[in-house]
């Protein structure tokens, strides 16, 4: 098993069990240059704190040190994913459904790889977008999950 994965084992029923309305989003074991990070990424409605992060930080790092799924030395951060953070899990669908999003597909279709519109959901291999075709039209458009790279809010700055 993959120390990521270890680490996802072992932190999600922590950080659920803590009734804070926090989910585990990601979590990453990488090298940048000569140290080693494992990173898990939290997410709330209304957005994550810097408390959230401490609290689930406090929460996982005697467990972790106790089950110590990753050998060797390492830093150890808490973090949040941000705004433009790929929607991943069916919580990020769900919570996300209306919101305009981008989609990014690894091949082709209709000669575009990039599409714009408003999410409507995912239904078990699909993800459904409702994309705006001018004149106030709008037509539904469907992504088999195989076919999709990323999907993730669209920002808009003003």
């Amino acid at each position: 098993m993959k120390i990521a994965d270890a680490v996802k084992e072992i932190a999600e029923p922590i950080i659920e069990g803590l009734d804070a309305g926090i989910e585990l989003i990601e979590v990453e074991y990488v090298k940048e240059g000569s140290e080693w990070y494992l990173r898990l990424y939290i997410d709330k409605v209304g957005g994550v704190s810097l408390d959230d992060c401490q609290l689930v930080s406090e929460s996982l790092n005697d467990i972790l040190d106790e089950k110590d799924p990753v050998k060797g030395k390492y830093i150890f951060e808490v973090s949040s994913p941000g705004i433009d953070r790929p929607l991943k899990t069916d919580r990020d669908f769900e919570r996300y459904k209306g919101a305009e999003i981008e989609l990014h597909l690894y091949a082709p279709v209709e000669n575009s790889k990039l599409f714009i519109g408003k999410l409507i959901g995912r239904e078990n291999s699909e993800i459904i977008i409702e994309e705006d075709t001018g004149k106030g039209k709008t037509k539904e458009r469907r992504f088999n999950v195989k076919d999709v790279s990323l999907v993730k809010r669209t920002i808009i700055w003003n």
